[in-house]
């Protein structure tokens, strides 16, 4: 089992940024890839952003490319999202994931979800 934990979410400005950090511990040898996941209120849960820990490449949804990185620490055995101008339709509950798939795509087959770090983004 692998446990997730997230912080940093908050209340910020449009146009702000957050940081957000997610901290695995448990059967972290299992871990292939983390990231995130959001949901917005009233809506169906989505992919942001994903980082392997076997050749270290990300994959972002396109609603934050450019905006939002994903990056980790090792020895920690955390992840992190920064999120720079942010909108007011990034408000939602942030999912930090860990799946243990190397081929399939985060949050597939088995994979630990955090219980979520809620952003608010005010316009």
């Amino acid at each position: 089992q692998v446990e997730l934990v997230e912080s940093g979410g908050g209340v910020v400005q449009a146009g702000g940024s957050l940081r957000l950090s997610c901290a695995a511990s448990g059967r972290t040898f299992s871990i292939r890839k983390m990231g995130w996941f959001r949901q917005a209120p009233g809506k169906e849960r989505e992919f942001v952003a994903a980082r392997s820990w076997s050749d270290d490449s990300t994959n972002y949804a396109d609603s934050v490319k450019g905006r939002f990185t994903i990056s980790r620490d090792n020895a920690k055995i955390t992840v992190y999202l920064q999120m720079n101008s942010l909108k007011h339709e990034d408000t939602g509950v942030y999912y930090c994931v860990a799946s243990e798939s190397v081929q399939r795509a985060l949050g597939s087959g088995v994979s630990y979800w955090g219980k979520g770090t809620l952003v608010t983004v005010s316009s």
